[in-house]
């Protein structure tokens, strides 16, 4: 399928067939595409944890409000984190990055201070996000990303402590009566002529 239908079907799912669990290996290929995700000069300041543990996702779950229901339901749960801690991300860099980037880092980034160096990190994860969202289309797998979670919770349930969770996606296959699906709900989107330009 060209990929403009996979957009053009793709929708966040508001209902989960509860049944239905995505394959190892499609799990798999999931996380390798996460692996391969890309970031400003290569950072990668993130972690990514796949939830299919019943008893963490209803925890989980107890923590992300509305979104509770869609958690249960779904095969998986993905938590998308960043790097909370300055000075872990610029030993992992050191380690891993050529000369030009971490001058990159310096000179650009390090220079506007430590919290101008958190937000931008949290802003690679978001990269990731659309990465993701886009794999899962183009693999017929359903997702809903959610922001409406208790972050510190969730940090509490992982164990986090270098990591702050930034949001989730419930990953899984739609329940047949989801009304949000675009053959029952058509896409709602901004007129073209709104929201680009060509200069």
């Amino acid at each position: 399928m060209a990929f403009i239908e996979t957009a053009k079907q793709r929708y966040t799912t508001k209902k989960y067939n509860s049944t239905e669990r995505i394959s190892a290996d499609k799990i798999a290929e999931l996380k390798e595409i996460l692996r391969l995700s890309p970031s400003s000069i290569n950072s990668q300041p993130w972690k990514f944890f796949f939830i299919s543990d019943g008893e963490t996702k209803t925890k989980l779950a107890e923590a992300s409000y509305w979104n509770a229901e869609k958690i249960n339901e779904a095969s998986h749960l993905v938590v998308f984190s960043a790097l909370n801690d300055v000075q872990r991300f610029e030993e992992q860099i050191n380690s891993t990055l050529p000369e030009g980037s971490i001058n990159y880092y310096h000179r650009f980034l390090k220079s506007q201070g430590e919290q101008h160096v958190q937000s931008w990190m949290k802003q690679q994860v978001y990269l990731s996000l659309g990465f993701f969202l886009a794999a899962c289309a183009s693999n017929n797998i359903d997702a809903t990303p959610m922001e409406g979670i208790e972050n510190d919770r969730y940090d509490q349930i992982l164990g986090l402590e270098q990591y702050h969770t930034l949001f989730a996606v419930a990953i899984g296959y739609r329940n047949v009566e989801d009304s949000n699906q675009p053959s029952i709900t058509a896409k709602s989107r901004l007129n073209m002529a709104d929201i680009i330009q060509a200069i």
